[in-house]
C-alpha cells in the first residue's frame, strides 16, 4: 500500500521546519521507501508498517506541540509493489514527456 501524509504541529510558531526535520528522519530511518513532496509525504509498504510509521510521527510531534493534525491518503491495490516509482513512470510513459516530479 501507498500512504501519503502530512502531519502539522499546531502551536510554537509559524515555522515548522525544525520539528518536521525531526519527523523526516524518523520517516528516513524506517526502511520503508518513501518520496518527500511539497505538501506531504508518501510511503510505501505494508498495511502495519505504514500505519505504525504515521503514528510514531503523530506521536513525535505531539512530544513538542500541544496539537497534531494528520492527514492521510491510502492507495491500497493487492499484488502490487513498488507502485511509489511506477505509478509516477506510467503516468509518464502515457503523457510521452518529460514533466517534473
Amino acid at each position: 500500500m501507498i500512504a501519503e501524509f502530512s502531519v502539522i504541529p499546531v502551536g510554537g510558531g509559524t515555522s515548522m521546519s525544525g520539528r518536521l526535520g525531526k519527523v523526516m528522519r524518523l520517516i528516513d530511518s524506517s526502511g520503508l521507501d518513501y518520496r518527500v513532496g511539497p505538501m506531504g509525504t508518501s510511503v510505501e509498504g505494508r498495511w502495519d508498517q505504514v500505519m505504525g510509521l504515521v503514528k510514531r510521527c503523530h506521536h513525535l510531534l505531539l512530544t513538542e506541540s500541544p496539537r497534531v493534525l494528520t492527514h492521510i491518503l491510502i492507495d491500497d491495490r493487492k499484488g502490487a509493489k513498488a507502485r511509489l516509482a511506477g505509478k509516477v513512470a506510467s503516468v509518464l510513459r502515457k503523457t510521452g514527456r518529460s514533466l517534473k516530479t
